[in-house]
C-alpha cells in the first residue's frame, strides 16, 4: 500500500506474519544448537531476550545485526510499518536486555538514539542491512534506533 511520503513503495508484511516467522525462526535457531539461522536474506541476525512490558515474561526475537561500540545497535524499523513494533515498548520499560550472535553473548543496556546521533548511526545501520534506508522511506515515522551498551 503507498504511503504519502513515498507513493510507489511497498508495505510491510501484516504483524501477524511477522510473529510466525519470529517464532519459526528463534525456534529453528535453538533446535540447531544456534549453529543455523543466524542470517535472515544474507545479512546477520542476533538474538535479543528481553522482558516483555506487559506480559513480564522473557522473551527472545531475531533482529539484524549491527555492532557498534563494544555493544549492537538495534533499528526499531518493522519493515517501515507506521508504527513502532512491539518490542520497542519492551526496550523503553526495561532496558537491560541480553544479546547472543554467533556464540558470542552480551548483557547490554538499551538506550535510544538523540536526533543529534541519529545522522552518525544511520549509515552504520545501512552499512549492516541496506533495506533500512528503503524502510525510512516507506513511513513517515521517525524511525528509533536503541544504542544498546554494555552494563557496568
Amino acid at each position: 500500500m503507498p504511503n504519502e511520503k513515498n507513493p510507489g513503495s511497498g508495505s510491510p508484511p501484516p504483524r501477524f506474519i511477522l510473529k510466525a516467522m519470529t517464532r519459526t525462526h528463534v525456534f529453528l535457531h535453538r533446535l540447531s544448537g544456534g549453529r543455523f539461522f543466524n542470517k535472515l536474506g544474507g545479512d546477520d541476525v542476533c538474538f535479543v531476550t528481553m522482558t516483555g512490558a506487559k506480559s513480564g515474561r522473557r522473551l527472545t526475537i531475531p533482529l539484524m545485526y549491527v555492532p557498534y561500540e563494544g555493544g549492537v545497535l538495534l533499528v526499531a524499523s518493522q519493515g517501515g510499518a507506521p508504527k513502532n513494533p512491539v518490542w520497542y515498548g519492551n526496550l523503553i520499560k526495561t532496558p537491560d536486555i541480553e544479546v547472543s550472535h554467533r556464540g558470542q553473548n552480551w548483557n547490554l543496556r538499551a538506550r535510544l538514539a538523540t536526533a543529534e546521533e541519529k545522522p552518525v548511526l544511520w549509515p552504520i545501520c545501512d552499512r549492516h542491512y541496506a533495506p533500512y534506508a528503503e524502510y525510512r522511506e516507506r513511513t513517515t515515522r521517525d524511525i528509533p534506533i536503541f544504542v544498546c551498551e554494555p552494563r557496568s
